[in-house]
Parts: structure tokens; C-alpha cells; sequence
């Protein structure tokens, strides 16, 4: 069973909120994870034919991109415990993982892209998408801990 912790919860969607509020006001971008990782590898040039890199448009994705991956391991350096272990097949977790990123092309955003940035926006087209993945995701874990027996 997952162990409810409160105070620890409310601190991350503290700074998930902080750090989308500091995103947009900094440089009037959008929080969405999948956008900011998909467009890091996007190709092409920009005005006057010059390299994105050069215009320093994916320093800032690349930041926080690797801010995300770094954050975990600086807080476990630190001494906190960090308790959230992946039982289960490694097969099975890369092909759900797959599927994350399908539906997040395919709903045209992310859980952090809809569910805080573009609610916070007023966006319909957020708000269908968020009810959706809610719903899905209420779903299978119901599924799973009751019917399939997880």
C-alpha cells in the first residue's frame, strides 16, 4: 500500500507551481514537460538562418530538462530518503512509459503542460485533457488494486 505523506506532497506542488510561475514570468514559456523535452531535439533554423543553440533557445530547456534528472539525486546526496521504489517488470515499465509519451503527443501536452499550467490558464482544452487522464488513471489503479487484485 502507498503511504500517504502529506507535508512532503504539498512541498513538491509548491515548487511545481513556483518553478511554472518563475518559467513563464522569466521567459514566457509554458511549463509542459513533454513540450520542453521534445522541442530540445527539434531541428531547424531560426531567424537569419542561425543554429537554436545559438540563440540560446534550448539552454534553457537542456537547464531544465537536467534540473529535473538532478534534483532527486542532489536530495539523496543530502541525506534525504527518498522512498519511492519501482517493483515490477522492467519490460512492463518501459512499454507503460512508452505509452505516457504517446498519449502526452497525443493529447498535445503533458500532465504538468494541462493539468498546472494550462488549468491555471483557464484552458478548455486542458481541462478535457486533465479530466481525461484523472479518469483513466483512477480507473486502472481501481482495476488494479481491486478487480486484478495488485
Amino acid at each position: 500500500m502507498t503511504e500517504f505523506t502529506p507535508y512532503a506532497s504539498l512541498a513538491g506542488g509548491v515548487l511545481i507551481g513556483l518553478s511554472t510561475v518563475i518559467l513563464l514570468l522569466a521567459n514566457g514559456r509554458i511549463a509542459g514537460i513533454s513540450g520542453i523535452y521534445s522541442r530540445l531535439f527539434e531541428t531547424g533554423p531560426l531567424a537569419n538562418g542561425k543554429s537554436a543553440w545559438v540563440h540560446g533557445e534550448k539552454g534553457w530547456q537542456l537547464s531544465f530538462i537536467v534540473g529535473i534528472v538532478l534534483a532527486p539525486l542532489l536530495l539523496m546526496a543530502g541525506g534525504f530518503e527518498i522512498e519511492q521504489v519501482f517493483t515490477g517488470d522492467l519490460t512492463l515499465i518501459a512499454i507503460a512509459g512508452a505509452l505516457v509519451g504517446f498519449g502526452s503527443v497525443f493529447g498535445s501536452g503533458c500532465t504538468s503542460g494541462h493539468g498546472v499550467c494550462g488549468l491555471s490558464r483557464l484552458s478548455v482544452r486542458s481541462l478535457a485533457a486533465t479530466i481525461t487522464f484523472m479518469s483513466v488513471g483512477i480507473a486502472v489503479v481501481f482495476v488494479l488494486r481491486h478487480v486484478v487484485g495488485g
